[in-house]
């Protein structure tokens, strides 16, 4: 089974959030919507939903995520009256539809809407604002995949500067089992977890950064 960024109990409150977030931001601030996706991804408010903090998904509304986003990334005090909605505005649903799909994979926001720009989210509202949630979730599964084409392992050991010969004898692992892995002919996440261990280690990361969702 996959594991979730976080106990499904709070998904439902994390979508609405960050959702009603967006649509304050920018409907009821006007703040532009590129714009938020930066203060909101810059703040600390963003790894404690990434985390399932639930002081925060289940204690903070999503005009106080917006305003503290706004707060912390740009030192002013946003308190616009929320606009009245008859339905969900398009920027309530891309707020709604990432947090689902943040939970569904694990991976950090910032990858997410790097991948997925704003403008590109606004565009899918119009075919997929009705649509099960899981179409959404493919399509952004196949957008990641695109834009991070080098697997997880692949990509922390070049950032770390460390070469698979060096990585190979430094963990105990074969040189042919790292380039398996990285060329995905070989499946890291079937890989023992002591071997995950022992990569991540080295490469100062964390088992579940090596792990392709």
């Amino acid at each position: 089974m996959t594991t979730r960024a976080y106990q499904e109990i709070y998904l439902s409150n994390a979508q609405s959030a960050l959702g009603d977030a967006f649509d304050y931001a920018v409907n009821s601030c006007n703040v532009d919507g590129k714009d938020f996706v930066s203060f909101f991804t810059a703040s600390t408010i963003c790894k404690q939903m990434e985390n399932g903090e639930p002081s925060v998904l289940a204690g903070k509304s999503g005009i106080e995520i917006a305003v503290q986003v706004l707060l912390e990334t740009t030192g002013k005090e946003y308190n616009a009256t929320p606009k009245e909605h008859f339905e969900r505005s398009k920027e309530y649903w891309i707020g709604w539809a990432v947090a689902y799909y943040q939970w569904y994979s694990s991976r950090k926001y910032s990858d997410i809407f790097k991948a997925l720009p704003y403008e590109d989210l606004q565009k899918m509202y119009y075919t997929l604002h009705e649509a099960d949630i899981t179409k959404f979730v493919d399509i952004a599964e196949e957008r990641i995949k695109e834009f991070f084409p080098d697997t997880n392992l692949k990509r922390i050991r070049s950032s770390y500067g460390c070469t698979q010969a060096e990585l190979a004898k430094r963990a105990g692992v074969s040189l042919r089992s790292v380039q398996m892995y990285e060329q995905r002919n070989k499946d890291i996440n079937k890989a023992s977890v002591e071997t995950l261990y022992r990569i991540a280690k080295v490469l100062g990361c964390t088992i579940e950064d090596l792990v392709e969702k």
